[in-house]
């Protein structure tokens, strides 16, 4: 049977009850899909699609050309001095994104086909910079989604009241600690009954509704010293009408860090063999509880791709969210990239080692506009070959010399290499 992509227009029975997608075969054997649906994935005529097969389904991947979510870093400056940032690890500048850089990324946006979702952060803190709130109205008028990263210590009323009426639809929050002792232990110059008292002040300001917007998030950063109040965080969480948590391993930014790590075991765990030859391991719900916890731990971490009531546990092995996202990173500059990681150079460790990740840099928004970056040939390239990921497992064996760098691989890849990438193997996350 041919399968190709077409739109349809909605009919009455094209959503079930529990708004549920279909799409159908027509007479030709062609698969045809919801408009809606073809436009939000990107399956424009002629698009190219991975697909793979699943048991009872077929997952079917964003198309490589396929321009769904930005990262715009404001500025890599910070008011804060955090233990697991970055910044602790290179010698670069502070710099601050130009109202012409900024203009220059705006008029790109209105040239796409579709509009991506736009996330203010990098590694630096966005409301550093006093033009963050205007811009994300600018995007907001063009009717993007917005969302936007902090640490929440300048979130005074004022900038609150400005993040709120420029049309913000997602707000995230760092918060590494549920007691003001761990907080500033990680977040150091930073309190968290400040920060706290800054979230309850933006959660009441917020319109009154079911759905108030914007909507609230926390990122927490897992560590030895803070795992343990991550119960605690949930709960206050709730409290404070957060509704999306997202959790992280830390990536080490010095060799002490290293001690710190939640997941010593699950990298010599992550398997070296392609994911049809992994077994696997088929699990239903259950109670978590003093009965099942050492049972279901050493299932979990046996190295099997496992699944939890149909749901994949793990299933993240050799899979770059942000390739599989359709994302592009900006920094301060305007140089784009093809994740935030590699927006800067910078050391981390692995395996006992330093490693340097050296920035990459496919364009200039200050040069070429981003459906010219986002459609380079070479570029496409690049994110059909991260798709592929025929990468050595640097994070499973890590053992060589070259491991020692992005630039190169034992595989003669050219740079950047991904092999030893903690977000392709689900370690390290972002909201």
């Amino acid at each position: 049977m041919k399968i190709e992509f077409r739109s349809r227009k909605r009919s009455s029975d094209s959503l079930s009850s529990k708004q549920v997608e279909w799409g159908y075969v027509d007479d030709e054997g062609r698969l045809v899909l919801p408009p809606e649906m073809a436009a939000r994935w990107g399956l424009q005529p002629g698009a190219q699609v991975r697909l793979d097969e699943d048991g009872n389904s077929v997952r079917l991947h964003r198309p490589p050309t396929h321009l769904a979510k930005v990262f715009i870093e404001p500025t890599d400056g910070c008011n804060l001095d955090c233990l697991t940032c970055f910044r602790n690890a290179w010698e670069e500048p502070v710099g601050r994104m130009s109202d012409k850089t900024f203009a220059a990324i705006l008029a790109g946006l209105k040239q796409l086909p579709t509009l991506p979702t736009v996330y203010f952060g990098g590694i630096g803190e966005p409301l550093f910079h006093p033009r963050t709130t205007a811009w994300i109205r600018q995007v907001k008028e063009l009717g993007a989604r917005v969302e936007l990263i902090s640490n929440g210590t300048t979130l005074t009323a004022k900038n609150s009241r400005r993040l709120i009426d420029a049309g913000l639809d997602m707000l995230w929050v760092s918060l590494d600690g549920a007691t003001p002792e761990s907080y500033a232990d990680i977040r150091l110059g930073a309190e968290l009954p400040l920060v706290l008292e800054n979230l309850d002040r933006f959660r009441k300001m917020r319109k009154g509704a079911h759905f108030p917007q914007p909507e609230m998030g926390i990122a927490f950063v897992a560590m030895k010293r803070n795992i343990d109040e991550l119960p605690a965080l949930l709960k206050l969480g709730v409290q404070l009408g957060i509704k999306h948590f997202s959790v992280s391993n830390v990536q080490p930014v010095n060799a002490a860090m290293q001690e710190d790590r939640l997941y010593v075991d699950t990298m010599r765990s992550l398997s070296y063999l392609p994911h049809s030859q992994v077994p696997h391991l088929t699990l239903p719900k259950m109670d978590f509880n003093e009965v099942t916890r050492d049972a279901l731990f050493q299932a979990f971490n046996s190295g099997y791709s496992v699944s939890y009531a149909g749901a994949s546990w793990g299933g993240s092995n050799d899979v770059c969210g942000f390739v599989e996202d359709g994302s592009m990173s900006i920094a301060w500059n305007g140089a784009v990239s093809p994740c935030w990681p590699l927006m800067h150079s910078h050391t981390s460790y692995l395996h006992g080692k330093k490693r340097l990740s050296v920035r990459h840099v496919v364009g200039d928004v200050r040069r070429q506009s981003l459906l010219d970056i986002w459609l380079h040939p070479d570029y496409i390239a690049y994110r059909k070959r991260v798709q592929s990921f025929a990468f050595p497992p640097c994070t499973f064996c890590g053992g060589c010399d070259v491991s020692v760098s992005n630039e190169e691989d034992c595989f003669g890849n050219e740079s950047p290499v991904c092999g030893g990438c903690l977000w392709a193997q689900g370690l390290v996350r972002c909201p």
